[in-house]
């Protein structure tokens, strides 16, 4: 090889450019995530498919990288990788709305949905960025003497690189900048890394990297501006969601509301902009407290969203305590801004996972347990579900408690698993549960909210008399019918992804005939 072909420039320069690439990947994968969480949600399907989709294509990238290397080994070669890689970075920035939008419109299950969105988006580019490592091993190697010295050298740096990326995509970016803006930085950090190698002639595909940058970018502003006007839309990247809040309308009774979602199926919140009434049908069923628990004093509730019920219960409720575990500060802060959420002398707020909440909490200590958490899918995060947390929710339970938990899923067919597992589950730890559908016009086989009621004891529930909302709650009881042979969710075997997954398939399939 001539020193000519080996114009790496200094090596310090080369070393640093493959610690910010090992940081780019890292930061790419992880804001990739909440890239496609509004259109698929974030289930362990979407990680599995966005941590696989990129090892293959880093894959393809060191084989292309270390072939090219032998072939070609000139650095501004690397450099214009490199500026290819800002430009596909800008392409799922320019491409990323309209491909969701069409991939979580298909029939399809989400598995097959999460990987060829995976693939679409983010698998061009980390083939660019795997290009960068067997590339510059090639070009820092001076002798076969201190070839292993190189190649450990860069791999560590590379391997810093990724480290320093996951905690500033977790803790810095995705928090603080948001998911769209953190792609921006990624690809004009590529493009000014490049030039830091080495210049080069701009031909034609440097041009179309640069177009696509501005492309993306000015798409991407525009089309936030236009939903901010025409639907008050406001996006918030916390620790834990994508949220949306919007204008939007019930579908019922056309009045206004502004309304929470954090996943692409279901919204979480809504409030109406002229009453205090409940704005979403199912938080209702949580007044079969005083049927179930007339009298009640000191009520928790697993998840807060927009806080919804608890502003109810403080309403209707005076004299009772509630209690909110909400995992998400920052879901408590759109609620104090968005939802009209204030302090209470009896509302307290715990910023905890319920599951821990629950483990800790010390036994007997509630009258009333509520859950209304969500993740992906709509469907409650699985450590939630399992018959290890309905114990839990047992034991801080006094002797007549009462557990009241909404739940989405079927009744029948194969879209109920979830529905017939949790179920199983609950009864194999309350004396008794009965269920509830929140839409009596649906079908059995259709998606829909449901509420399970668990009682530690048969003789818990009373008759409240003239009472017309609680009679039109009391109506839409539903008959299971006996136990069968479901599964019974424990925390080591909790398929909640895959029931999700069928049952919104088959929603899909279902609407497109």
């Amino acid at each position: 090889m001539s020193d000519a072909s080996r114009s790496s420039g200094p090596s310090i320069v080369l070393e640093f450019v493959v610690l910010v690439c090992g940081a780019v990947v890292m930061a790419y994968e992880i804001i990739g995530s909440r890239i496609v969480a509004p259109y698929i949600g974030t289930s362990t399907y979407v990680w599995t498919s966005l941590i696989g989709v990129i090892l293959a294509s880093l894959s393809l990238g060191y084989w292309l990288g270390g072939k090219t290397a032998d072939e070609r080994p000139d650095v501004k070669v690397l450099a214009s990788a490199i500026f290819v890689a800002g430009g596909l970075v800008s392409l799922t920035i320019l491409i990323r709305d309209l491909v969701l939008s069409f991939i979580s419109s298909a029939p399809a299950i989400l598995e097959l949905k999460a990987v060829l969105a995976s693939l679409i988006l983010f698998a061009p580019a980390s083939v660019a960025l795997g290009f960068v490592i067997p590339y510059a091993t090639k070009l820092r190697i001076a002798t076969l003497d201190d070839a292993g010295k190189t190649v450990g050298r860069l791999y560590a740096l590379s391997t810093i690189g990724s480290i320093v990326g996951t905690f500033a995509a977790g803790f810095l970016l995705i928090p603080f900048v948001g998911s769209t803006r953190s792609l921006y930085i990624i690809a004009g950090s590529l493009f000014l890394l490049s030039l830091l190698l080495a210049t080069f002639a701009f031909n034609r595909i440097a041009m179309i990297s640069l177009l696509l940058f501005a492309a993306g970018v000015v798409g991407s502003e525009l089309t936030s501006a236009y939903l901010k006007k025409a639907f008050d839309l406001q996006e918030f990247d916390t620790e834990y969601s994508h949220v949306r809040v919007f204008t939007s309308k019930q579908p019922k009774t056309e009045r206004p509301m502004r309304v929470l979602s954090t996943d692409p199926y279901s919204i979480q919140s809504a409030i109406y902009f002229d009453t205090d009434d409940l704005a979403l049908t199912y938080t209702r069923y949580y007044h079969l407290v005083r049927h179930y628990r007339p009298g009640h004093r000191n009520t928790l509730m697993i998840g807060g969203a927009g806080y919804s019920f608890p502003k109810e219960h403080l309403r209707v409720y005076p004299e009772a305590k509630i209690a909110v575990v909400e995992i998400d500060p920052g879901m408590t802060q759109i609620a104090r801004r968005y939802f009209n959420l204030v302090d209470h002398p009896m509302l307290s707020i715990i910023h905890e996972d319920g599951r821990t909440f629950l483990n800790r909490a010390r036994s007997s200590t509630f009258e009333v347990v509520m859950v209304d958490a969500f993740g992906s899918l709509f469907s409650i995060p699985y450590h939630l579900t399992t018959v290890e947390a309905v114990r839990e929710i047992h034991r801080i339970l006094d002797d007549d408690g009462v557990v009241i938990m909404n739940l989405g899923s079927a009744l029948s067919g194969d879209a109920a698993m979830f529905f017939q597992a949790e179920l199983a589950t609950y009864r194999s730890v309350f004396a008794s549960v009965d269920v509830y559908r929140v839409d009596a016009g649906a079908a059995d086989s259709s998606l829909q909210n449901l509420m399970l009621v668990g009682r530690k004891r048969i003789e818990t529930a009373g008759v409240v008399l003239d009472d017309p909302v609680l009679e039109e709650l009391l109506a839409g009881r539903y008959e299971p019918g006996p136990p069968n042979s479901s599964l019974v969710l424990t925390d080591d075997l909790a398929p909640i992804e895959y029931f999700s997954s069928v049952a919104h398939a088959l929603a899909s399939d279902a609407s497109t005939r």
